[in-house]
């Protein structure tokens, strides 16, 4: 027996997709850790909120490897800059309950929230386009050696 991978993906690949993975965890738990000393039940939601869109990224990575590199800079500069916002927050917030730091905060999130779910829903694109590429180059191939599909539009 041997491991069969995905085709165009590497070893070496999913090691660093894993490695990308374990990172960007780092930060939300590190980003959670931090909201629980703020006290705000608002920058908590709105964090939880963004999470989901940041894991919704991290999947995406994980079932399609290649593309890592498209994603790097938002799981980790990004990333990281939210984590430290996240902790200088955490240290202001609770001792004067500064409503502007509250608002630029979960401003913030949500700029990163949409943000990240764009660049999601942008990688998913990319594979449906490099799956519609694939279906045209094969029609063209199938259409030069003679053989007749059913036309599907």
């Amino acid at each position: 027996m041997r491991d069969k991978g995905m085709d165009g993906v590497d070893k070496m690949q999913t090691d660093r997709v894993a490695k990308m993975v374990d990172q960007a965890e780092g930060y939300l738990s590190a980003m959670s850790d931090a909201i629980k000393r703020a006290g705000s039940r608002k920058a908590e939601g709105q964090l939880d909120r963004f999470q989901l869109s940041v894991r919704d990224m991290l999947r995406t990575v994980e079932d399609d490897p290649r593309d890592l590199t498209a994603a790097r800079k938002y799981l980790s500069v990004y990333l990281r800059g939210a984590r430290d916002a996240t902790s200088k927050f955490a240290d202001i917030y609770p001792r004067a309950q500064d409503q502007k730091a509250l608002t630029d905060y979960t401003d913030l999130l949500i700029d990163l929230e949409d943000n990240f779910a764009a660049k999601t829903r942008k990688l998913l694109q990319d594979n449906n386009n490099d799956l519609e590429v694939e279906i045209t180059v094969l029609r063209d191939r199938l259409a030069q050696e003679g053989i007749q599909l059913k036309d599907t539009e």
